[in-house]
């Protein structure tokens, strides 16, 4: 028999329903925008608090992309990020920075609510179905990419939630995972992830 996630002491995440809600109902807005020409992001934080090794995410909180307006965000892309990772890191649409404003008035929202900046989320489109011919090879899933585990070992936040978004017919569908920061040397960590059913345990 299983030890409940309370007597582990491995890193457990338990995300609240309403905020990956909130979440997916911006990411299908923003996939429904994408063409094979503009991959747009979609990119929240999350917060939420630590007790032990239970991570709760409560709310996800959205802010601007600064990957082109940024002068350290142009710095890295185009001095770290296309070098080591290609060309396609190029397009302007590919790729997240938050603005530092934006990260700020968030942070100071947490404190003002007594929560912690726990990570980010974002999403991974069904690019081998939607994106342009030449890369239709790029499966994605809700796994990290090499760009991923760049960016989730520079900001080393505690969670890192990859949400794969695929369209079929008229329905999404998405899949789930958080992933721990890389270690030196080492490829990311998945973290068991649970979200929060809408049905109350009954009395």
């Amino acid at each position: 028999m299983s030890e409940p996630d309370e007597f582990r002491s491995d890193p457990t995440v338990l995300m609240c329903h309403q905020a990956l809600d909130e979440f997916l109902t911006v990411a299908v807005g923003q996939y429904q925008l994408i063409t094979p020409e503009a991959p747009l992001p979609c990119f929240a934080l999350l917060l939420g608090n630590a007790e032990g090794a239970t991570l709760h995410v409560e709310q996800v909180a959205f802010g601007r992309n600064a990957r082109t307006s940024d002068p350290a965000a142009r710095s890295e892309f185009s001095e770290a990020i296309v070098p080591q990772f290609g060309s396609a890191y190029e397009n302007e649409h590919r790729g997240w920075w938050v603005d530092s404003s934006d990260l700020l008035r968030i942070s100071k929202k947490a404190d003002a609510l007594g929560l912690d900046l726990l990570g980010s989320i974002h999403m991974h489109p069904d690019w081998h179905r939607i994106g342009p011919p030449g890369e239709r090879g790029c499966v994605l899933s809700e796994q990290p990419t090499p760009m991923d585990q760049y960016v989730f070992g520079n900001t080393a936040w505690p969670i890192n939630i990859i949400c794969y978004l695929e369209r079929r017919g008229d329905e999404f569908y998405h899949a789930l995972a958080a992933w721990a920061p890389p270690e030196a040397g080492h490829r990311c960590t998945e973290i068991p992830l649970r979200v929060r059913t809408r049905t109350p345990v009954g009395m």
